[in-house]
């Protein structure tokens, strides 16, 4: 497949490349803009949150290494208003900065060693997962309802009881995925390819960590789970109502 052959946005995606690194922000703007994509560059921390902060984007690619501002102290700040999609970049290639990352908000990761199309890849995921981008709508789809949790795909939301979860998108999709198959054990593999697109790799905690954010939210204790039960080495099962928490 050429680079012709991808898949281009019915509208033109807003994404905001947060990078001091000029000769790569240019390469990203070259590849995507010819796809379709409107990108912007900004330089350092603080002018990319007030970037971010005053217009609108489908998505934000925030390097962690960044001059006036660093890219986690960036994304702590726009996590408090903003769901907007967020795809980390690291030169370091630490688990630590990655871990920290995904807890505080970020959609994703990508090493600096990425490809572009790899880094297209993972755009167009987190635009799809947010339902940010232009395509025409799909049928309506049922809410899942399992117990007090009502999960509403077409709008994206999910309440429990009478409370709302302020999910992100990656949060929505993995509970989604979870509840959709509750019963039925899902692998780390199944469930980062299911909601990420994209392979996992044997070192890869972002699941982990998604999931101990998604059991915050529900009220959940890993000890004693209502909803999520942990197979060590293997994956979760959403629990179905009713079912006992003991493996």
């Amino acid at each position: 497949m050429t680079d012709s052959d991808v898949q281009r946005p019915s509208r033109s995606n807003r994404i905001l490349i947060i990078d001091d690194d000029r000769d790569l922000c240019w390469l990203i703007h070259d590849y995507l803009e010819p796809l379709g994509y409107e990108v912007v560059c900004v330089h350092d921390g603080l002018q990319g949150l007030q970037e971010a902060q005053q217009h609108e984007f489908d998505a934000i690619v925030l390097d962690i290494m960044l001059p006036a501002m660093d890219g986690l102290e960036v994304l702590r700040r726009l996590r408090a208003q903003s769901d907007v999609p967020v795809l980390m970049l690291t030169a370091r290639g630490e688990e630590p900065d990655r871990i920290v990352g995904l807890e505080l908000g970020a959609d994703d990761y990508l090493p600096k060693t990425f490809s572009t199309r790899e880094l297209l890849a993972r755009l167009r995921a987190v635009i799809r997962r947010t339902g940010r981008r232009g395509d025409a709508e799909s049928e309506e789809e049922p809410p899942i309802v399992v117990g007090d949790l009502h999960i509403h795909p077409d709008s994206r939301n999910a309440v429990l009881g009478d409370r709302p979860l302020q999910l992100t998108p990656l949060e929505f999709d993995l509970l989604a995925c979870l509840a959709q198959a509750r019963g039925r054990v899902k692998t780390r593999e199944q469930l980062i390819e299911a909601v990420a697109d994209r392979k996992y790799e044997i070192f890869d905690r972002s699941i982990d960590v998604h999931i101990s954010s998604l059991r915050r939210k529900l009220g959940d204790n890993p000890r004693k789970p209502r909803y999520i039960r942990t197979y060590r080495s293997v994956g979760y099962m959403f629990i179905r109502p009713g079912d006992s928490a003991a493996p």
